[in-house]
């Protein structure tokens, strides 16, 4: 089993698109509207990750997900790439038993873990 989407709320689909488009390759797979009638985008990619995204303005103070975690290939590589491009970060490297951490925070304030190691590290 794996996980097929996450469903989350931006500030702005065009920024946010720009954002993961840029520093993690996503493209857009879907758009249209919901049976409700509010407008998605699909975005990420193949046969890894989507994010199902609504527009809407919300407050992240009670918001039920914490973070996202993405674990990257090359982990050094990307935290120079991080700080090149001036990404804002929210806790800089933290070390875990067996696999290090970046916190980086995307255009809508949603807070993403960027992982060293699957899982952390643990099988």
């Amino acid at each position: 089993n794996q996980i097929d989407h996450i469903n989350m709320k931006v500030k702005n689909f065009a920024n946010t698109l720009d954002f993961y488009k840029k520093h993690f390759g996503f493209t857009l797979k879907e758009e249209g509207k919901s049976p409700s009638g509010k407008p998605f985008k699909i975005i990420g990619i193949p046969e890894k990750l989507y994010l199902c995204l609504y527009e809407t303005d919300y407050s992240l103070e009670n918001a039920p997900i914490n973070h996202l975690g993405f674990h990257v290939d090359n982990f050094d590589e990307t935290v120079d790439y991080i700080k090149a491009n001036e990404i804002k970060v929210t806790m800089d490297l933290y070390q875990y038993e067996k696999s290090r951490s970046i916190y980086i925070e995307d255009p809508n304030g949603h807070e993403i873990e960027i992982s060293e190691k699957f899982a952390g590290g643990l099988k």
